[in-house]
């Protein structure tokens, strides 16, 4: 773990370091839904035992850590990303969670972590993001929603996949419009939109059938639960105070702390990296 952080931290030079980890004795989500990710193979145990531990030892490297109570890290994800848009801060969240897509914008990437590491996995940005789901970032958070998540255990708007949502969003999106029409013209306008998006793309004419589907009852239920489950949480107080010299996530830090903490996991390589990449002068991102 401290390995790919190291790697992390190297690769894009952030000014300060912000980690969010699941609150692990509750969840507000599975209260609300008790089938939230019902079906995900259990943690192997010594996983669990040094996840456990991780934010001990980040706390004493003098990164910053954060558990909300009942959330997960989405939410401090969703936290971080806006407080660096409020802030004027460009911010890089690494995650391999999908739903961090929602919060992409100008100023914020996603790097999702796949099976390549650190250095093979895509960097994420509103084109990027547009041109891999044919969706943009603003709207990503209802394309999940109308698709459904397995991970999760939501599903999605029965009928409604992956490329007939993004189809929807972007001719005649956001849902709050589709749904508006729904209701005063029974969908014509968005049956409409969707023919005349897809006609121009080279495919079929489906809009009809997908206001059929988006008219069934439940359908609008679904999706308004689903955006309420994936939904990050952005107002999370961080505890973070850059303004304030030696606060807790902001680079450089102590190169003593730095040097005697990283030496107790006995690899060398991993203390040298970690004095070159935590306590030499940071760059102008904050990740």
């Amino acid at each position: 773990m401290l390995r790919q952080i190291l790697e992390a931290i190297d690769r894009f030079a952030p000014d300060a370091v912000l980690f969010g980890l699941d609150d692990r004795q509750s969840s507000i989500r599975a209260t609300r839904y008790p089938a939230y990710k019902a079906g995900r193979a259990e943690k192997d145990a010594d996983l669990v035992d040094q996840l456990e531990r991780a934010g001990a030892l980040l706390d004493a490297l003098g990164l910053a850590t954060l558990t909300p109570p009942g959330l997960e890290a989405d939410d401090v994800n969703a936290s971080a990303a806006t407080w660096a848009g409020r802030h004027g801060w460009d911010c890089v969240i690494i995650t391999s969670d999908r739903d961090s897509f929602a919060h992409i914008s100008g100023h914020t990437r996603v790097l999702r972590l796949i099976n390549g590491g650190i250095n093979g996995s895509p960097l994420l940005d509103p084109v990027r993001l547009r041109t891999m789901y044919g969706v943009a970032a603003e709207h990503y958070l209802e394309y999940a929603a109308l698709r459904g998540d397995v991970s999760d255990n939501l599903p999605g708007v029965a009928g409604v996949g992956e490329k007939s949502a993004a189809l929807l969003l972007e001719a005649a999106g956001p849902m709050a419009a589709v749904w508006a029409d729904l209701d005063h013209t029974g969908g014509a306008t968005v049956a409409a939109a969707v023919d005349s998006y897809s006609l121009d793309q080279g495919g079929r004419r489906i809009g009809a059938g997908l206001v059929r589907r988006l008219s069934v009852e439940g359908a609008r239920e679904r999706f308004e639960f689903n955006v309420a489950i994936m939904s990050g949480r952005d107002d999370l107080d961080l505890g973070f105070t850059p303004e304030v010299p030696g606060s807790a996530g902001m680079l450089p830090l102590d190169p003593p702390t730095v040097s005697r903490v990283v030496a107790h996991l006995d690899v060398e390589s991993t203390r040298m990296l970690a004095l070159r990449v935590l306590t030499e002068p940071p760059g102008s991102q904050v990740g």
